[in-house]
C-alpha cells in the first residue's frame, strides 16, 4: 500500500510462528517482530505518539530541543521522527551501549551526551534530569513516566495481536520501561480477562540491554505492578543462546532482549498443556553485530568472557 510519509510505516508488524522454538507440540508460541518498524525497533510507536501529543498540547514548540535519556532504541526513535518534523534531539546514554546505536543516532543527527556505563539507565536518567532542570529550552518527552508510551501500544501494538491472534492465553515481553507490557497487557485484559502478561527481567547482577532490574530500586513511573501476572529472571548468558537459537531454527535476526524473551516462552511452554504465547521481540539484531554474538568464535568464547564487555 502506497504511504504518503515514512511514519505511517510504523507499526503493523508481521505475527509469526515459531513452532521450532517450542517444546510443547500443544503449545504455540508466535513473535510480534518490532525489528519491522522504521528504525528497527518498538520505540518508534512511542516517539510517534509522545511527540505528536506534546506538539498538540503546546510542549513542544519550535524553540525547543527534545531530551532524553535513553539505552538507544528510544533515542533513535526520536531522532527518526523528529527529523521528519523539524526539531533537534540531544540524548543521554550509558557509555558501553554497543556502538551501532551511537552510530545510527549521529546518523539521524542527534546529539550524544554519554552518562557512566556502570549506571546504567538510571545514571542516564540522573544526566538528564539534571541537564532539563538547568536549561528550559529543553523538552523531555521521558518515556518512562509518559502515558503516551503505554497508550501507544495499547492502541496499535495490542489491537495488532488481537487481529492476527483472537485466542492469546499468555503474552510475554521485556521490562524496560514497562510501557508495551502496560498498553498491551491491558488491551489483550479487556479482551479476555483470563490472559496472562509476564515480564521478563535480568537478574539484579546481570546485564541484557533493553531490560530492567527493579531491584536496582528505580521503578518507572508508567508502570503498574498489578497488571503483571508474573516476573521471570532470564540471565544474559540464556539470552544470548537463544537469541543464536532464534536465527538458526527460525531465521528471525533479533536482539539480545529478544532472546531473553523467548526463553522464557519456552520454560512457560513446558508448563502448560496447550494454548498460544506471544512474545514480543523488541527490536532487529543490526544494533548488536558489534557484539560477534553470531559468530563461531562467540559461541566458543562465551563461558569464558565476562558478558558484560558486549554491552
Amino acid at each position: 500500500m502506497k504511504k504518503r510519509d515514512i511514519l505511517e510505516t510504523i507499526g503493523n508488524t508481521p505475527l509469526v510462528e515459531i513452532a521450532r522454538m517450542s517444546p510443547h507440540p500443544e503449545v504455540r508460541i508466535f513473535a510480534k517482530l518490532e525489528g519491522n518498524n522504521p528504525t528497527g525497533s518498538l520505540k518508534d510507536r512511542i516517539a510517534k505518539y509522545m511527540i505528536e501529543r506534546a506538539l498538540a498540547e503546546g510542549k513542544l514548540t519550535p524553540d525547543k530541543v527534545i531530551l532524553e535519556p535513553t539505552s538507544g532504541n528510544t533515542g533513535i526513535s526520536l531522532a527518526f521522527v523528529a527529523r521528519r518534523k523539524g526539531f533537534r534531539v540531544k540524548v543521554v546514554m550509558p557509555e558501553n551501549v554497543s556502538p551501532e546505536r551511537a552510530q545510527m543516532l549521529q546518523a539521524y543527527g542527534a546529539e550524544i551526551v554519554y552518562s557512566d556505563g556502570s549506571k546504567g539507565t538510571n545514571g542516564a536518567i540522573l544526566v538528564a534530569q539534571e541537564m532539563a532542570a538547568k536549561d528550559d529550552t529543553y523538552f523531555m518527552p521521558y518515556q518512562y513516566g509518559n502515558e503516551s508510551n503505554p497508550r501507544a501500544h495499547y492502541e496499535t501494538t495490542g489491537m495488532e495481536i488481537l487481529q492476527d491472534l483472537p485466542e492469546v492465553d499468555v503474552f510475554v515481553a521485556g521490562l524496560g520501561t514497562g510501557g508495551t507490557l502496560m498498553g498491551v497487557g491491558r488491551r489483550l485484559k479487556e479482551h479476555n480477562p483470563k490472559v496472562k502478561v509476564v515480564a521478563v527481567v535480568p537478574h539484579p547482577d546481570d546485564m541484557i540491554q533493553g531490560l530492567r532490574s527493579l531491584e536496582d530500586g528505580f521503578i518507572p513511573p508508567i508502570l503498574n505492578l498489578s497488571l503483571l501476572d508474573s516476573r521471570i529472571m532470564v540471565e544474559s548468558q540464556e539470552a544470548f543462546r537463544v537469541t543464536r537459537e532464534l536465527m538458526q531454527k527460525e531465521g528471525i535476526f533479533a536482539g539480545i532482549s529478544s532472546g531473553a524473551v523467548v526463553c522464557c516462552a519456552m520454560r512457560l511452554a513446558q508448563r502448560m498443556e496447550r494454548g498460544n504465547i506471544v512474545c514480543l521481540l523488541a527490536d532487529g539484531g543490526w544494533k548488536y553485530l558489534s557484539t560477534s554474538l553470531w559468530t563461531k568464535e562467540f559461541a566458543e568464547l562465551k563461558n569464558t568472557v565476562d558478558n558484560k564487555i558486549w554491552w
